[in-house]
């Protein structure tokens, strides 16, 4: 379609489902006060939208709306939004900063991903789940706060934030889900808090700034190349009542320290030696043992 500019008129109360999807050249787009509803992949693919202000009464942006607005710089979302849908700015590369009202519950899949102008987002305190890969390669976000009122991170959701420094995991998650902050290559160190029970495959993988994380006596499972090529951890302690370590959660790293006696495979663990703290030695990869005590 060569739509440049369309003004919705007054009396619609929705945009449907893939109303101007693809419209390629459409620059300016008018929304009145009337619509509550914009459906899914309603704006998909307008690579000329620069810009855009989502009028108050709309609750919930949905799926895809607005993915692939390539050239999409700002826009204005109001406190009546309570759900940002799967895909909903994923590949919107040039938008740079967006404010999330305080009304938003849930982001969803994909939301924000492949938003490589983010360079930080505030998450408000009324959000409680953040979907599967809903920041994943956004490579210029340095800062996120996350409220404690997330109960719950998906997997891969700050996969390949390569700029984001640091990040807070608050005490509401119990689980660090797969490949969360995997290869967020700048993070220098992270504090998992007690509530914490499972960190699971490939959580931190690739984190090769990461000098040193506190592992806390709540965790129990350490999932499958959870810690592989962290390249400058040098040590890690590990609780003693752990019950299940995967097999190469540590590759590569030279030191773990365990003083429990629940899990003795510790040559699948792929670290180079793993010793009690008086110094036992458990195991060494140099020497090729492994004491199944």
């Amino acid at each position: 379609m060569n739509l440049t500019s369309v003004h919705v008129p007054d009396y619609l109360t929705s945009i449907e489902r893939g109303t101007f999807g693809r419209c390629s050249k459409l620059a300016s787009i008018h929304i009145p006060d009337s619509v509550i509803l914009i459906d899914a992949y309603a704006f998909n693919s307008c690579s000329n939208l620069t810009s855009i202000h989502i009028p108050d009464g709309v609750t919930s942006i949905g799926y895809g709306t607005f993915e692939d607005c390539i050239n999409l710089t700002s826009i204005h979302i109001p406190d009546s939004v309570i759900f940002i849908g799967a895909n909903t700015f994923a590949g919107c590369s040039k938008l740079s900063s967006i404010h999330i009202p305080d009304s938003v519950t849930s982001i969803g899949w994909y939301a924000f991903r492949g938003c490589s102008g983010l360079t930080s987002i505030h998450i408000p305190d009324g959000v409680t789940s953040i979907g599967d890969c809903a920041f994943e390669n956004c490579v210029n976000l340095t800062s996120i706060h996350i409220p404690d009122s997330v109960t719950s991170i998906g997997s891969n959701a700050f996969m390949d934030c390569s700029s984001l420094t640091s990040i807070n995991i608050p005490n509401s998650i119990t689980s660090i889900e797969w490949g969360a902050f995997m290869d967020c290559s700048s993070i220098t160190s992270i504090n998992i808090p007690d509530s914490i029970t499972s960190i699971k495959g490939d959580a931190f993988r690739g984190c090769s700034s990461l000098t040193s994380i506190n592992i806390p006596d709540s965790v129990t499972f350490i999932g499958s190349e959870a810690f592989m090529d962290c390249s400058k951890l040098s040590s890690i302690h590990i609780p003693d009542d752990i019950t299940l370590i995967d097999s190469i959660a540590f590759y590569g790293i030279p030191q773990i320290i365990y003083d429990g006696s629940n899990c003795t495979n510790y040559s699948e663990w792929g670290a180079d030696e793993v010793i009690r703290s008086d110094g036992t030695i458990l195991y060494s990869h140099d020497e090729g043992n492994d004491d199944d005590e």
